[in-house]
């Protein structure tokens, strides 16, 4: 079905619960395994609709934040949610109780089971007006990143849209784009610190309900963090700090050689070539054309896959006024269908949406038939390596889509990826120091946030630029105010996605393999026990970042004969 005949019905509060709570009648009184097994099933069946509708209005709402009926929606949903989680941690603990349980973990594995006693430690009834008020918060900055209206070039333009000029050829077009993103946050700077010191005391308020220190060990709890902890975390932090920003040094001062700067300032870091940095050809749909030749030719699956998606109009990928800014894969249960949102903007970022966002989508489609729905949810860093993977394996395609700047594409792409990981594990660093010190002012916020700036990315000059040089880049960064203590997700990730490039270098089919069937266990196992089964190495011993980086500079190298 195309998502705009996806009909989207509200799911009232006080329909919903009443109906949840007898599935969990049903569940609680049967009696024998058989009768508890059906009755689970009506549970999982319930729980994908009302999740589908609750996707489907959000999507809605991304797509145009204008929209009142879907503004309403999203405002509903945001006080909807937090209520129907009693219910949902009743289920959750009558299935933990089940008599039995031995059975269900039988035919499901003990995983699901897990994930389940991890999700305990997230709720109680005390906490439901404070996630209310996080939900809340979190799409105020959502609308507030999405109002941006930039008068620039003689345009009206989104943050999206002034994005290509941040790799203008022109050195003072570059610094007058930067300037002007700049001055738009700093105009509303209190309201972004506003919006984050009431977030951070709302969420260290309800770990501490919870009888937590701080919300740190809250944070990890909610992103189901079953194989690793906060010392592995940390572990891999000072691995970042020790093999991979020497290296990204190295690779910047290349830049500024090769671009003819002294120094890379803020508003040089994404030019790379003084004859313009790669660029897609052609026009979205050249794109998307393409697109689809790429992916029947990868493998079967993939055909498949965007045979469905491009049939069922499953893709939202223009910027425009009043669309929220970023680009997410989403997923839609009742209909058994990924859903890609992004912001096209003629850069090459713009060909991650059918790489990136579209390795979550192939990941997503290929487990919709995998039942129970707990079965198919696999923690953000697995899902990351899902994207990033994909990333890499549609090389040998690229030439389609970047014709004879391809070769810089590749060259972009890879030292992206290293010089990636320090930013992102900078994000993840503060987010650490936050809520380790919830009181801090945003004052303090911001000298912490330059203090990491100097370990993370000592090559990068932010002065001169207000907003960058008083250290509020992070607030630019969705999923510090979104989606706490994600962004290491996708370091982890993008580490094992670096093998992954490696070892398809050497060996296509081979490594398409271990990617198909790291892919195919979906939720079933821990992302450590994923990478173990495909012979991975694991991103928490600090030497397998020197040995990707290593692989990573070596090729960089080879191609600049």
């Amino acid at each position: 079905m195309k998502f705009s005949q996806m009909k989207y019905v509200r799911p009232e509060f006080e329909e919903t619960n009443a109906k949840a709570k007898a599935l969990l009648s049903a569940f609680k009184d049967a009696k024998n395994p058989e009768e508890a097994f059906a009755a689970y099933k009506q549970i999982d069946s319930f729980n994908r609709n009302v999740q589908s509708m609750f996707s489907i209005a959000n999507i809605r709402n991304t797509i145009d934040t204008r929209d009142e009926y879907y503004d309403k929606e999203k405002t509903y949903m945001d006080e909807t949610r937090p209520k129907l989680m009693e219910v949902q941690q009743a289920i959750t603990s009558a299935l933990l109780a089940s008599p039995y349980r031995k059975e269900l973990e039988a035919e499901w594995g003990t995983l699901m089971f897990d994930k389940a006693e991890m999700q305990l430690k997230t709720f109680k009834p005390e906490i439901v007006a404070d996630l209310q008020e996080e939900n809340k918060l979190g799409s105020e900055y959502d609308k507030l990143i999405a109002s941006a209206q930039i008068q620039f070039d003689g345009k009206t333009l989104t943050l999206a849209q002034l994005t290509p000029y941040y790799e203008a050829p022109d050195r003072s077009v570059r610094e007058a784009a930067v300037r002007a993103q700049a001055a738009w946050f700093m105009e509303r700077a209190e309201q972004f610190d506003t919006i984050y010191d009431k977030l951070v005391k709302v969420r260290t308020r309800i770990a501490k309900t919870l009888g937590y220190e701080n919300f740190i060990e809250l944070g990890y709890y909610r992103m189901t963090r079953i194989c690793y902890n906060r010392e592995k975390v940390e572990k891999f932090r000072e691995g970042v700090h020790k093999y991979i920003v020497p290296i990204v040094k190295t690779l910047k001062a290349e830049q500024a050689k090769r671009i003819g700067v002294d120094s890379i300032k803020v508003f040089d870091d994404r030019y790379e070539y003084t004859d313009g940095n790669a660029k897609p050809k052609g026009t979205a749909d050249d794109i998307f054309a393409h697109g689809k030749k790429m992916y029947h030719e990868l493998s079967a699956e993939t055909a498949e896959f965007i045979d469905f998606m491009m049939e069922n109009e499953l893709f939202d990928v223009l910027a425009r006024p009043g669309k929220s800014a970023g680009g997410y894969c989403a997923y839609i249960d009742d209909h058994k269908s990924p859903f890609i949102f992004a912001n096209f903007n003629g850069t090459r970022g713009d060909i991650d949406v059918l790489t990136h966002e579209a390795g979550h989508a192939f990941a997503a489609y290929g487990s919709k038939d995998i039942y129970p729905a707990a079965l198919r949810r696999y923690t953000s860093e697995t899902a990351e390596v899902h994207s990033m993977g994909m990333e890499f394996f549609t090389w040998p395609w690229m030439e389609g889509f970047f014709g004879e700047q391809t070769g810089k594409y590749r060259l972009s792409h890879l030292a992206g990826a290293l010089s990636f990981i320090p930013y992102g594990t900078m994000v993840d660093d503060f987010q650490h120091h936050v809520y380790q010190k919830p009181d801090m002012t945003p004052k303090e916020r911001n000298e912490c946030w330059l203090a990491l700036e100097k370990k993370y990315r000592p090559y990068l000059d932010q002065s001169g630029i207000p907003f960058y040089g008083d250290g509020r880049r992070w607030q630019s960064q969705m999923h510090i105010f979104r989606i706490p203590f994600y962004y290491i997700d996708y370091c982890l990730a993008r580490v094992i996605s670096l093998v992954f490039w490696a070892e398809d270098q050497k060996n296509h089919k081979e490594s398409w393999g271990k990617y198909c069937r790291l892919v195919g266990f979906a939720g079933t196992k821990t992302f450590s026990d994923l990478i173990a089964d495909a012979g991975l190495p694991s991103p928490f011993i600090p030497e397998t970042l020197k040995i990707v980086a290593d692989a990573a500079v070596d090729w960089l190298n080879s191609q600049k004969g």
